[in-house]
């Protein structure tokens, strides 16, 4: 355990002066259910999460002065939500290091989204505490700059239900509705949503979350719409 953290800590970028800190941010709490004595990784997730919202802020608002308030926050939320880091935490393979209680270890709790993105902000707050803000800052920015530049070129994306409800009063004075399903057990679950615009089904999309199947559902109807109605757009 003690090389998979030291490698760990060299994926993430940081140097632990307490090592202790980053085992912690390790343990979850169904590890701790089966060992006496020890603490989870609960606190520093709590922390970690005010941290890494601190800074992705930071940088958006820092970065990006001619973006209003509204998209600031879209901006924010596609890099600071669960499904984003948990693939954080995949790319830092956070989950062969995570100690899990036997019934969770069996039913793949390495690969949920929750406990992965949950051990990811553990990690950071665990930085925090080993380095303080200024080190955190630095950790954090140089993890999720990538994605924030990445997620800035399709902003005009982010929320495509919001486009979608325009488009369609726009050009076809009808609401919008959303059939959503979903299939497979809770730390697999897999949603697929359906845009309905009158009678007629315009899109589908699957994804981890229901409002992630319903937002490509949206942009699969936003561009049937921009397509068929392409004069009275331009």
């Amino acid at each position: 355990m003690k090389l998979r953290l030291q490698a760990l800590a060299r994926r993430v970028g940081h140097t632990f002066a307490d090592e202790a800190l980053l085992e912690t941010a390790m343990r979850h709490r169904s590890w701790i259910s089966e060992h006496d004595g020890f603490e989870s990784n609960e606190r520093l997730e709590f922390l970690g999460d005010a941290i890494v919202g601190w800074v992705v802020a930071d940088i958006v608002y820092t970065q990006h002065s001619e973006l209003p308030e509204g998209k600031l926050t879209d901006l924010r939320k596609s890099v600071v939500n669960a499904i984003a880091l948990a693939e954080m935490a995949v790319d830092l393979d956070i989950g062969s290091c995570i100690m899990l209680g036997k019934g969770e270890a069996a039913a793949g709790g390495n690969e949920k989204t929750s406990i992965l993105s949950d051990a990811f902000e553990a990690v950071i707050g665990a930085v925090y505490l080993d380095a303080g803000p200024t080190v955190a800052h630095s950790v954090v920015s140089a993890l999720m700059a990538p994605r924030i530049a990445d997620a800035v070129g399709g902003l005009d994306r982010l929320d495509a239900k919001t486009r979608l409800q325009e488009l369609a009063s726009r050009l076809l004075d009808q609401h919008v509705h959303y059939k959503v399903e979903d299939e497979g057990p809770d730390h697999e679950k897999m949603f697929y949503a359906t845009v309905i615009i009158g009678e007629r089904e315009l899109g589908s999309g699957k994804g981890r979350s229901k409002k992630a199947a319903e937002q490509i559902a949206a942009e699969i109807a936003c561009d049937t719409l921009q397509r068929e109605y392409n004069t009275q757009l331009q």
